[in-house]
């Protein structure tokens, strides 16, 4: 910026293995965000390296990453992005579209995703007739529908109360539990606790990287 260098992170080292269930937690403009922008392959690191699944993902092109983002990573967002045109089902079958999976695997998978999230009674609804804890199932469904390495998700619980949050929170658990690895962003220390590891950001740089939940409100930041 200018004559100003602004390192939204500086030297940060992070591992996170397979079936972990992590939260990343930190001040606004801590770095979580942009950390996980390069988790989620939407940002480059201007050096260094970023293995996803054994491969070095930092300096692949374009069209690479998008495969990568699609097949190997799901998303989940405070927002829910659903297409409103489309019923939850249709909005869950969209990733399989771009992967190339034949429609009748694809309404089988989107089914099966969609069931998993306790929505089976909701798979013709479009967006505006259901809730917005619906809503968010429907996101998760879509996020793991492709059976992706990593789960990532953005602040997943901030449009929702606390009765909704809890019952996201339980789903998060339980595809944990199955063996997905997940890595959730959030500024809600009561989420965070649901995890199994904090990592806590401050000033572009990690200062706590194995923080157990229970050690929350000792931590000094």
């Amino acid at each position: 910026m200018g004559n100003t260098e602004v390192r939204a992170l500086n030297g940060v080292s992070l591992t996170i293995e397979e079936g972990e269930y992590c939260s990343i937690m930190g001040a606004s403009g801590s770095g979580k965000s942009s950390a996980m922008n390069i988790i989620g392959c939407l940002d480059r690191p201007t050096t260094g390296r970023y293995y996803l699944d054994e491969l070095d993902v930092a300096a692949l092109p374009e069209s690479d990453l998008a495969t990568i983002r699609n097949i190997k990573l799901g998303f989940v967002f405070q927002q829910f992005h659903l297409l409103a045109q489309l019923t939850a089902l249709e909005n869950v079958m969209l990733p399989m579209v771009y992967a190339g999976i034949p429609n009748k695997e694809r309404k089988e998978r989107a089914r099966e995703a969609l069931i998993r999230v306790g929505l089976e009674n909701r798979l013709n609804n479009k967006p505006n007739q259901l809730s917005g804890g619906q809503q968010q199932r429907v996101a998760i469904a879509r996020a793991i529908v492709n059976q992706p390495v990593v789960l990532l998700a953005d602040e997943p619980t901030g449009a929702l109360d606390s009765k909704t949050t809890q019952e996201v929170i339980d789903i998060f658990s339980e595809l944990n539990a199955s063996g997905i690895t997940i890595v959730m962003v959030t500024h809600e220390p009561d989420v965070a606790r649901c995890t199994r590891r904090v990592v806590w950001f401050k000033d572009g740089e990690i200062v706590h990287s194995h923080l157990k939940p229970e050690e929350l409100g000792h931590a000094i930041f």
